[in-house]
């Protein structure tokens, strides 16, 4: 498999873009590709840097970067990911393992203390409204990897995920929207209407640094209301309906 990983960043991040691209290079992929669109003073093989302008917006543009890295990739198979997520040494053998038979494909993410981060994800209206965030409680909606069949209440953290270079031309980002204004809640909406997510349970990425997960796991019970709900077609359900549910199993 060929791929093109494709990095923004906001500029100034050069210690972790560095050892993001080591972690490729440690994966001796024969045929590859590194895309940064953002401030980046790295010289490096197989890196190519495309410089951004930040003020052309107020808010960081990333719906354009992921877009430009679309535009520039050599290859079909792309990586789009911030600058803070490095690659496991089971990214490449896993990918091989799972194949390319795939349109928009999620792996395993990863917080630094070994949690998971926000990778196979649930996404009903409501998901994003965490209730007393001071006392830690999260929405559950983090799914295991085998569940595979709820693809049209689902979406992709814009953190990080990989795609057919065929298919972000068909559906690219909205370069209205920027970063914290729900730009990968939107892009996915509009990609779950015509096909399905695919998760990648054999490779696995590595955050650089902290970050809020705000979802838990679905718990069984949850997941049983989830899935007699979804077989009765309620896609279009709230979170907080999926809860009620629960009160009648």
């Amino acid at each position: 498999m060929e791929f093109t990983f494709g990095i923004i960043t906001g500029g100034g991040n050069e210690l972790y873009i560095t050892e993001i691209i080591n972690s490729i290079y440690s994966l001796n992929i024969p045929k590859y590709e590194i895309i940064v669109v953002g401030s980046c003073n790295l010289q490096l093989p197989n890196l190519r840097v495309f410089n951004f302008d930040e003020s052309i917006k107020s808010r960081a543009w990333i719906s354009k970067k992921k877009n430009l890295i679309t535009h520039h990739a050599n290859f079909e198979n792309i990586v789009y990911t911030h600058d803070y997520i490095k690659f496991d040494s089971n990214f490449y053998t896993g990918w091989l393992e799972y194949g390319d038979k795939f349109n928009a494909c999620m792996n395993k993410i990863y917080q630094i203390n070994g949690e998971r981060f926000r990778d196979w994800l649930l996404w009903l209206p409501g998901c994003a409204e965490i209730y007393l965030p001071e006392l830690k409680q999260t929405r559950g909606c983090l799914l295991p990897y085998t569940c595979t069949e709820f693809s049209k209440i689902m979406y992709f953290s814009g953190s990080y995920f990989v795609a057919k270079k065929k298919i972000m031309k068909e559906i690219p980002l909205n370069e209205d929207l920027c970063w914290g204004q729900g730009e990968d809640v939107e892009w996915s909406f509009r990609y779950r209407d015509k096909y399905v997510f695919d998760i990648n349970p054999l490779s696995s990425v590595t955050l650089l640094k902290n970050k809020p997960v705000y979802y838990g796991e679905i718990s069984s019970t949850e997941l049983q209301a989830l899935e007699r709900s979804y077989s009765q077609k309620k896609v279009t359900q709230t979170y907080d309906d999926l809860y009620r549910e629960l009160i009648s199993l």
